[in-house]
């Protein structure tokens, strides 16, 4: 996994990531697994951590350590089949669904680069009200 390139790893990551999820809703997976994957879930999403994030290099040490941790531990307490399962599914899902982040980034970087125009125009017109 090493030499793949990072975009690579990112997709491979998401669809584990949404494999996971689907797992996690499956009947035969264990409670175990299931717990783990919430916990690591929410530990990522939580503002409180073990070591808070504005200590330089350690507080983020921690999550980098503890969420691909829990991840890989779910996922092996999870059974093989089922986890197959889910990467399949996962990948079918997730492929129509590239079209829409593509639409949602350009809406997001629209909305962006109107917001720097308003800025500027704004800026200009204080600018000449100061002037005059």
């Amino acid at each position: 996994m090493d030499s793949l390139p990072k975009k690579t790893k990112a997709n491979l990551l998401k669809t584990e990531v949404y494999a996971l999820y689907l797992a996690t809703k499956d009947s035969r997976t264990p409670f175990a697994a299931k717990a783990v994957a919430v916990l690591t879930v929410a530990y990522a999403l939580s503002p409180i951590d073990l070591i808070p994030d504005f200590i330089p290099f350690i507080g983020l040490l921690d999550d980098v350590i503890i969420v691909p941790l829990g991840l890989w531990l779910a996922i092996k307490l999870t059974p093989k089949e089922v986890m197959d399962e889910a990467r399949n599914k996962a990948q079918v899902e997730l492929k129509p669904l590239k079209k829409v982040f593509w639409v949602a980034g350009a809406v997001a970087v629209l909305f962006w680069l109107v917001m720097l125009l308003f800025a500027i125009l704004l800026i200009t017109r204080l600018i000449r009200h100061f002037k005059s």
